[in-house]
């Protein structure tokens, strides 16, 4: 029998090394432009090297846009932004088939690319648009391909979709379904800036133009920034931690605990454990560490399962909300389960 490959050690921390580098400059080259949202950048990064796609959540003029706008200009990738609204259709992200007439007068058909084959695609106010056309993205987000006319084409690398939306409950807003909010790696919540933040962000922005940014990182060492990330080692442990935590969420399943029971609709599935590791890998590479712990696991719970959860009537009558939720199970879920407990299940990444 052959033993599998293992990924080179040395260039794998090399890798490593360089991704934690290049992480704080990057942050630091945002933070020229864009006031406070460290832990909102931070979270960003996290996903951007843990191949994971993120939707940002927050009220208009919050600088949603600015901020990936910034990131985008900070990496050496192609970059695209596409508003979403009412009447887009699907055609207009994925690309549509021609038909075409040669020097010859012959006809054939031909594929015009749409804006999602590019590196980072910035998906401005996604839940503007109906269900439809969010579900053209859901190809290109899982498989990194699209299909049209029968035929597949491969999506460049890398490729990350950035998606900003509104609160659900302002006017002229449509619902992710479900299928589609459970492809994204996070979901961000940004909140308003303190009044300190806010003075600066008046300050820096009625000038007459904003800093240049610098590039600091390209495509293929993003690449192997990338593969190093899920090179990290997960111990047995952190995994059934991270898989415990999906599985409590489940309700009349025998891992809830009873709130659940009492206010889940349904729970998370098995991304978020995935998702869990993933973002505990990457944080843990941006720290400049080789192994995963607990508390990496942990810092990532709420963006990993907020919206990978449906909460029923009663919660909501009662003012509950995922973010609740989620704050119980992490109190609830010990890191280790007790001996009388049963086997260790590890999550696969």
């Amino acid at each position: 029998m052959e033993t599998p490959s293992k990924p080179n050690a040395g260039s794998n921390a090399e890798a490593l090394a360089k991704l934690a580098k290049s992480g704080e400059l990057i942050a630091t080259e945002v933070g020229k432009i864009i006031v406070g949202q460290v832990d909102v950048i931070g979270q960003i990064l996290t996903a951007f090297f843990a191949r994971g796609h993120v939707v940002i959540e927050g009220v208009p003029g919050l600088a949603k846009t600015l901020m990936i706008n910034s990131l985008a200009e900070t990496m050496s990738l192609d970059f695209t932004r596409v508003q979403f609204t009412p009447d887009l259709m699907p055609t207009d992200i994925t690309g549509t088939t021609l038909l075409n007439e040669d020097e010859h007068g012959k006809r054939h058909f031909t594929f015009s690319k749409g804006p999602v084959f590019t590196n980072i695609l910035l998906a401005d106010e996604i839940n503007r648009t109906p269900p439809k056309t969010q579900a053209a993205l859901l190809e290109a987000m899982q498989e990194r391909n699209v299909s049209v006319g029968g035929e597949t084409y491969k999506l460049p690398e890398p490729f990350l979709v950035l998606a900003t939306q509104n609160p659900i409950e302002q006017e002229g807003t449509y619902t992710l379904p479900e299928a589609q909010l459970d492809r994204f790696l996070f979901l961000i919540k940004i909140d308003y800036p303190s009044l300190s933040e806010e003075e600066r962000i008046l300050l820096s922005t009625t000038l007459e133009s904003l800093p240049k940014l610098n590039q600091i990182v390209g495509g293929e060492e993003i690449i192997a920034m990338q593969k190093a990330v899920r090179g990290i080692v997960v111990t047995p442990e952190v995994a059934n931690y991270a898989a415990r935590l999906a599985r409590a969420t489940r309700p009349n399943s025998d891992d809830a605990p009873e709130f659940v029971n009492q206010w889940v609709r349904w729970g998370c599935g098995p991304r978020a454990g995935q998702g869990l590791l993933l973002a505990a890998k990457s944080h843990a590479g941006l720290s400049g560490r080789t192994e995963v712990t607990f508390d990496d696991v942990r810092k990532f719970v709420h963006p990993v399962m907020r919206h990978r959860m449906g909460l029923n009537f009663a919660a909501v009558s009662e003012g509950q909300s995922t973010d609740d939720i989620v704050d119980m199970l992490v109190k609830h879920v010990p890191e280790v389960m007790s001996a009388e407990a049963s086997p260790k299940v590890a999550v696969g990444v």
